[in-house]
Formats: structure tokens, C-alpha cells, sequence
């Protein structure tokens, strides 16, 4: 089940002109289900990405880092099923040939195509079937399949996620349109996600590799649902430029602001809709955590309590063992963390409770209380230091019975 969450209706997706999407069925890994997606980019479009820090990267991951840092991208294709990652020279050799195939199909140079797969790691990449099924790929391409292509790079989604903004530059409407998938192996530095985001806009590349980065770290490094970093993660952001703007160059100008706003929306909706979709996730969670002396210190809290397995099950348990959020915060690193300072509140708005301070449980707290405020789908947890004014938030969800029954059954 999802949380307060449905795909966006297909006409609520705005095509972004000069970005073109196909999809179909390559039967990779399930007969008759939409696995393969191709994306045609116009030329002069503009591409930039950031990807996961996971050792054990996939082949299409050290392909797409390669390809981006020479040239123009004309072309992204997008599998389920298999992962290919940790397959060695053979999965790079796999990732290599679909490019080619892609190249061929457009006319272009290998290096003007992306690859990115999801699913299961250490398979093998069926290349002979994706090749087979990429013209089919091709001749469904068109502006407004946004909706379908959402729905061809699920996993082990629930739902689609999706979602469209526009936003006014250099005196022109612009569209800004994304999707993505994703709902376990979720953790900061991105996941087993991949998120695709294009806008019409013209952008310079370096405000673009910019602007990637930026949206990144403001929505998808701002989740976890298992504390799992998986070895696929890409997030894309393209600038078609078919908008005719003037280029957008300088980062402190209004129409940067303008289109950064944009851009982050769609980001942050598309990871809080990986959140709210976690496997068997019931509950949505979102912990601010003020008071820090610095970001980073309040997302080490934020994450503390976000990836504690007592936390999550006490959260699908609408249970207020609000110890554990205190241990939690306790063992997020912060060697010189004065509890007496600490203050935690859980609910919003006027049924907020203040649950701890001075080190221990608020005089006026009462158990029934806490229950009362995690009984709701979606629980709001309040944490304020006391040692600074750095502040950030994190989303997150419960870990249920369902996440364990679907993570042993993943490869049925």
C-alpha cells in the first residue's frame, strides 16, 4: 500500500518539448509487462546526473559517467528486471551494445547514449531481447508519454511517480516534468531509484551540473526507507532548451531561482512518492531536526532516527516507545551533545506534544497522548538540539511485516 499518495492522471503529466519517450514490452525478467523505456533528447538538449556512491557500482552507472563527461546526449534507455551490476566485464559489455543499439537506431555515436537498468543485481542483462524490442520502443515515442514511461520503470513500486511544474523565465512558460521509481533499498547518496526530471529551458551545462546537484541534495539525499545505498542510483536532469529562453547562466538571477524552485518541486514530490510507496510502508514520517550546529550534524540525527529498525516498527506499531527515538538521537555521533538541552515533539500544528526535555520525558507528557499522535498515517517528529540554528528534514517511513515478506520474496 502507498501513503496518501496516486500517480498524477496521465493529462496532469506536460509534455516538455524537445523530449520525446517509447516504451514496451522487452519481457526481461516478466512476460507481457512494459520493461523497457527509450527517451529521444532534440538536438542541443543538455544533460547532467549524479549517481551512487556505492562501490559496486553498475555497468550502466560507470557507462553514464563516462559518456556525460564527453559530449552531447542525444538518447537515454531505461530497463527493469535486471540490474546489471556486479557482473564484471560481461555487464559493461552488455551496457556498451544496448548504447550501440540505441546509436544505430538514431544514428548517433554510442557516447551520445545513457543507459540505466534496474532490478535484480548480479544477472545478466537479456541483451538479445532488449535489442529486439528497442524499435518498437522507437516508433511509440511521443511528448506525452510521460505517464506510460513512469509506469515501465517500476520494480517493485506499487505506484507510478510522477509529476509536472512550469515556471516563468526571460519572459517565457517553461515546463518542468519528472518521474521516478523506487521503494526499497532507499538511503541517502541516493538508492535503487532512478529519477529523470526535464525542462524546456535553456540552461548553461555548468548551471545545470549546478542545478542537478542542488535538487538532489534538497529531495532524494533527503530520504531512506531501509538505510540500504543500492548500486544503480541515477538522478538525470535534462534542459531541452526548446523553450527558446535566453540561456540561463548566472546562478544568482531571478529566472535561476525560478526555474531552481521548479526543478526542486518535482524532485522532492517524486522522493517523498519513493517514501510514501517504501516497501510495505503504513506510515509516512517526517523528522525535522533543528538547533544543530551545522546541516550535516542535524541530518546524522535525522538519519539516526530514520534508520533505527526501533523506531520504524515502533512507528507501525503506533507505539509510544519514545525511549528509542531518544537512543536514536543519543547514538547519531554527536560526541559533546548536551540531553539537557534536547527537545523532542512528536504530531504538528495544535496537537503537537512535547515528549522529552532536560534530559528525560516531559513533565507534562503523557503516554496516551503519544499514542494519539502516532496513530495517523502520516507522524511529524520534531527534534530541536539546542546548539545552533542549522536545521533540515528528512522523510522516512515505517518497516512492517509486508517489507520483510516482500525483500524474501524479491526474486520469486
Amino acid at each position: 500500500m502507498t501513503v496518501n499518495y496516486a500517480t498524477p492522471a496521465a493529462e496532469n503529466l506536460r509534455p516538455v518539448p524537445g523530449v520525446r519517450l517509447g516504451v514496451t514490452c522487452a519481457n526481461i525478467k516478466k512476460p507481457n509487462r512494459r520493461d523497457l523505456t527509450l527517451i529521444e533528447l532534440a538536438p542541443g538538449s543538455r544533460v547532467a546526473g549524479v549517481f551512487t556512491r556505492n562501490s559496486y557500482c553498475a555497468a550502466p552507472v560507470l557507462l553514464c559517467r563516462d559518456h556525460l563527461s564527453g559530449g552531447s546526449i542525444r538518447a537515454l534507455v531505461i530497463n527493469t528486471g535486471v540490474a546489471n551490476a556486479g557482473t564484471g566485464e560481461p555487464g559493461l559489455a552488455a551496457a556498451r551494445a544496448t548504447c550501440a543499439a540505441v546509436a544505430d537506431l538514431f544514428g548517433l555515436a554510442e557516447r551520445q547514449v545513457l543507459p540505466f537498468s534496474t532490478g535484480v543485481i548480479m544477472e545478466t542483462l537479456p541483451l538479445e531481447r532488449i535489442v529486439a524490442a528497442l524499435p518498437a520502443c522507437r516508433t511509440g515515442l511521443a511528448v506525452d508519454n510521460w505517464h506510460a514511461a513512469a509506469h515501465a520503470i517500476m520494480t517493485t513500486d506499487t505506484v507510478a511517480k510522477a509529476a509536472s511544474r512550469s515556471a516563468h523565465v526571460g519572459g517565457k512558460t517553461v515546463v518542468v516534468t519528472g518521474m521516478a521509481k523506487g521503494a526499497g533499498m532507499i538511503e541517502p547518496n541516493m538508492a535503487t531509484m532512478l529519477g529523470f526530471v526535464a525542462t524546456d529551458a535553456a540552461v548553461s551545462q555548468p548551471l545545470l551540473d549546478r542545478l542537478v546537484r542542488q535538487a538532489a541534495d534538497e529531495s532524494f539525499n533527503c530520504i531512506t526507507v531501509d538505510g540500504d545505498t543500492s548500486t544503480n542510483d541515477s538522478f538525470v536532469l535534462i534542459a531541452s532548451g526548446a523553450a527558446g529562453n535566453e540561456e540561463i547562466d548566472d546562478p544568482g538571477s531571478a529566472d535561476c531561482a525560478a526555474l531552481s524552485d521548479a526543478v526542486v518541486a518535482v524532485a522532492r514530490e517524486l522522493a517523498q512518492a519513493i517514501v510514501r510507496d517504501g516497501e510495505g510502508a503504513t506510515k509516512f514520517i517526517e523528522i525535522m531536526v533543528m538547533g544543530g550546529a551545522s546541516v550535516d550534524e542535524c541530518r546524522a540525527v535525522g538519519y539516526a532516527i530514520a534508520h533505527s529498525p526501533l523506531v520504524k516498527t515502533a512507528f507501525f506499531a503506533s507505539d509510544p516507545n519514545l525511549g528509542r527515538i531518544l537512543a536514536a538521537i543519543g547514538n547519531s555521533g554527536i560526541n559533546d551533545l548536551d540531553v539537557d538541552r534536547v527537545r523532542l515533539w512528536l504530531g504538528s500544528g495544535q496537537d503537537e506534544v512535547l515528549v522529552a526535555a532536560m534530559g528525560g520525558r516531559a513533565a507534562a507528557y503523557r503516554e496516551e497522548d503519544g499514542a494519539r499522535v502516532m496513530a495517523p498515517a502520516e507522524i511529524a517528529v520534531r527534534v530541536d538540539l539546542g546548539r545552533g540554528v542549522a536545521q533540515t528534514k528528512i522523510w522516512s517511513c515505517d518497516l512492517s511485516y509486508d517489507y520483510v515478506k516482500i525483500n524474501a520474496d524479491y526474486r520469486s
